[in-house]
């Protein structure tokens, strides 16, 4: 018996794919994968077979016709073939993630294609036959080609969600940076993902009731699991975490501080977290930095936060970001304004020259 690959087209109507295989089930050829595409010429068929060794290319790609089958193509397949195509993607997105800078490869391995090529010019995407054109979400485009057979819209569709995860994963990897602290130590600061749901639990057990009174303005609890867990991915804005190796060189890094920023309209709420241990080394102001840059990159107004009076350490960071802001004080809370863009900030400086 032998491995082959075949792809026919035939009539997108009832019994049609059964006539099909009943063909080459008479011919002794036992299907062992099969996918559907659907096209406007009809239902291509893709399947992987394993055929008597007296079958050749001629024999099935006659047992394809007389099964109503047409463009038929064949090709000889490998034992990594048996591998179905979930299984195969789920692979490919897990390489994708670790290493986005293999996304032309990773997709030459999901579509088969001979050549893969990656240019600057950002063009339309589509297919042509035996060649793909894919915009790159980063920018840019691929351009996919083989020999045969043609590609297909579904093809193009699984292509296209790869080509987006390897972006996502590329704008996570761009994001991340490692922090060199005043007193030598190192955080690494990144976007929060689900999967750090459980560190930013611990970095709440971790903090004083204090520390936690001061970031939830009310009780020393910590939030429910529920609500830490919109926080750590908001349906709108972002939340940073900074982490470092735990004492003795601990594997697996340790969450000391969060900052989130939560959109409404042109403007953004942003709250402060950093365990005990870890406030007064410079790690709030550089969460803070870099949640400002991203409010300038998407274009908001201003940043609001609202803070405890008495929290003179607070204060000081936002201080040490050298903006203006406006201020408002309600007994013991007080809520700072911060401008993002030049003309939030000429409005502020506009107030603060009136009030002298």
């Amino acid at each position: 018996m032998a491995l082959w690959r075949i792809r026919a087209t035939v009539d997108d109507r009832p019994g049609y794919l059964s006539v099909l295989t009943a063909s080459l089930a008479l011919r002794g050829v036992n299907i062992l994968t099969v996918q559907v595409h659907t096209t406007e010429v009809g239902a291509v068929d893709d399947f992987l077979v394993d055929a008597p060794d007296t079958l050749d290319e001629a024999g099935l790609i006659a047992a394809v016709e007389r099964g109503r089958g047409r463009d038929c193509w064949v090709a000889r397949s490998e034992a990594r073939g048996l591998a179905d195509q979930p299984t195969r993607v789920l692979g490919l997105a897990t390489r994708l993630v670790r290493d986005p800078d293999v996304a032309g490869e990773a997709l030459r391995t999901l579509l088969g294609a001979d050549e893969v090529t990656w240019r600057p010019a950002a063009v339309a995407g589509g297919v042509t036959g035996t060649t793909m054109v894919l915009p790159d979400p980063t920018g840019g485009s691929y351009e996919l080609s083989r020999a045969a057979p043609s590609f297909t819209p579904a093809e193009y569709a699984r292509a296209q969600a790869l080509a987006e995860l390897a972006a996502t994963a590329s704008r996570r990897t761009a994001d991340q940076v490692t922090l060199l602290l005043p007193d030598g130590a190192e955080a690494v600061v990144r976007p929060a993902t689900a999967d750090d749901l459980t560190g930013v639990l611990e970095l709440h057990e971790g903090c004083s009731a204090r520390t936690l009174q001061r970031r939830y303005l009310g009780g020393a609890t910590p939030p429910a699991p529920a609500r830490l867990r919109r926080l750590v991915e908001p349906a709108q804005g972002l939340t940073l975490i900074a982490t470092t190796t735990g004492s003795g060189g601990a594997a697996e890094p340790v969450v000391v501080a969060m900052a989130s920023l939560l959109t409404e309209g042109d403007e953004a709420e942003v709250a402060l977290l950093v365990r005990d241990d870890w406030q007064r080394r410079g790690i709030g102001t550089a969460l803070l930095r870099r949640l400002m840059g991203h409010a300038e990159r998407v274009g908001l107004a201003a940043l609001v936060l609202h803070v405890q009076a008495e929290n003179t350490p607070m204060l000081r960071t936002l201080h040490r970001l050298a903006r203006p802001t406006a201020t408002e004080r309600d007994g013991s809370l007080v809520t700072v304004s911060v401008p993002v863009t030049a003309a939030a900030v000429a409005g502020v400086v506009l107030a603060q020259s009136r009030h002298r």
